[in-house]
């Protein structure tokens, strides 16, 4: 067989993400190393085999494999079509150092919805302008594995305790929507509102049926049709809205509406554009939206 490979690699601009890898390889071998943060693989096609603190260890299919750091680890394809994997490595604000010896004793997690969640995670990753998806995914993804790692029995919430997550979820939302155009961080939304992202995130879902991340992109989506059916052009458009760019702003229409910007503004009435769009024109609109918020969605895994 010819030896193949294939490797992308990037760092994002999302807080506990390292660097995300993927990588195809038909041959290749690592040796023996260590890292200084978490490994967290998924393979697509094919297996590896690897070694881990002197014990052998195996990818089998849909499961998730955490690799601690400081723990000196090696890896090679376990069929002859190699493998396909894609990683993240995440630094110690996700995982502390306590997990270490758990992921040691049990570094391959079979879970489906956690290894959807990753998957899902890298999808965001790939795109500009989706931090805020990628940090929501990345808080879910987090608690899930401390939740393998180091297992806690459930309690019954009180009638206090759901009062408060409805509140941490309706300033939430106030937040988004005070932030529509500029972006909030889920950390930054997080010291603000006073929560942790993960409650945050599990917060606002459960209260509203939509995860912030897609509240915030149907909200721009709605201002977008409203500025687009006034004659703005794409471009103005896009970056009035908080989208990142114009591609990213037309991928996310064309799945909400069925249709790209241009040919959805093609169909518009007659109507006279404005010459700039104003902030006082663009906070109207959003008060507009606030007091019409988007209908419930299926939340994500």
């Amino acid at each position: 067989m010819v030896a193949r490979q294939s490797v992308s690699a990037w760092r994002p601009g999302v807080p506990g993400v390292v660097e995300v890898f993927h990588a195809h390889f038909t041959e290749h071998a690592y040796p023996m190393h260590v890292h200084d943060v978490w490994t967290l693989l998924i393979v697509d096609d094919g297996a590896v085999r690897y070694d881990l603190d002197r014990r052998e260890h195996g990818t089998p299919h849909d499961t998730v494999s955490l690799l601690p750091p400081q723990v000196p680890h090696n890896g090679s394809p376990a069929t002859p079509r190699g493998f396909r994997k894609r990683v993240l490595y995440l630094d110690l604000t996700q995982l502390d150092e306590t997990f270490i010896g758990p992921a040691v004793d049990d570094p391959d997690l079979a879970d489906p919805l956690l290894r959807a969640r990753v998957a899902q995670l890298h999808a965001a990753l790939a795109h500009p302008g989706e931090e805020l998806e990628a940090e929501s995914r990345l808080a879910m993804i987090s608690e899930r594995l401390r939740a393998h790692l180091r297992p806690h029995p459930t309690t019954a919430g009180t009638a206090d305790s759901a009062t408060a997550v409805r509140g941490v979820a309706h300033t939430l939302r106030e937040l988004l929507d005070a932030r529509l155009r500029d972006g909030v961080t889920l950390a930054e939304a997080a010291t603000l509102v006073h929560a942790h992202p993960t409650h945050l995130v599990r917060a606002f879902t459960t209260a509203f049926g939509i995860a912030p991340h897609q509240y915030v992109t149907s909200r721009r989506i709605t201002e977008a049709r409203r500025l687009l059916l006034t004659g703005h052009p794409l471009a103005e458009v896009a970056t009035a809205t908080g989208f990142y760019d114009q591609s990213h702003l037309t991928r996310h229409f064309r799945r909400h509406v069925g249709t790209t910007p241009g040919r959805f503004a093609q169909k518009r009435s007659a109507q006279k554009p404005s010459a700039q769009i104003g902030s006082a024109q663009i906070g109207s609109a959003q008060n507009r939206s606030a007091q019409n918020p988007p209908a419930q969605l299926k939340p994500p895994l």
